[in-house]
């Protein structure tokens, strides 16, 4: 390998010296923390969704887990139980899509967006 500038890894030409290194590494280590202090607040969170114009609401917790399905009497309709299984399926995916759009916000406000699409991770 040549040591032409720019040879590794963006460190200005040349390696990195010890104070690069360890400043680089008490960073990694906030934002793992930080990280792991967001999840830990998230897994309180809950977040409801609901399909039918409100006849199902499911609520889904921050570990992503199912808590509590509510469903109007009017809605049940024995002739007709596919319609409500779509309502309980709709109503449950959005539930999660709506948590990870969540999880996924508080995550970004930490890396500063580096593990998105494109990002580092």
């Amino acid at each position: 390998m040549g040591k032409g500038r720019g040879g590794y890894g963006g460190f200005g030409g040349g390696m990195p010296n010890m104070k690069q290194i360890q400043q680089l590494q008490a960073k990694a280590m906030k934002m793992q923390k930080e990280m792991e202090e967001a999840q830990a607040a998230l897994d309180t969170e809950t977040v409801t969704a609901s399909a039918g114009g409100g006849v199902v609401e499911v609520t889904v917790s921050g570990k992503k887990e199912v808590t509590a399905i509510k469903i109007n009497p009017e809605a049940v309709d024995p002739e007709d139980v596919e319609m409500l299984e779509d309502l309980v399926m709709a109503a449950v995916n959005e539930a999660l899509r709506k948590m990870e759009e969540l999880s996924s916000a508080r995550m970004s406000q930490i890396t500063g967006g580096i593990g998105g699409a494109g990002g580092l991770f």
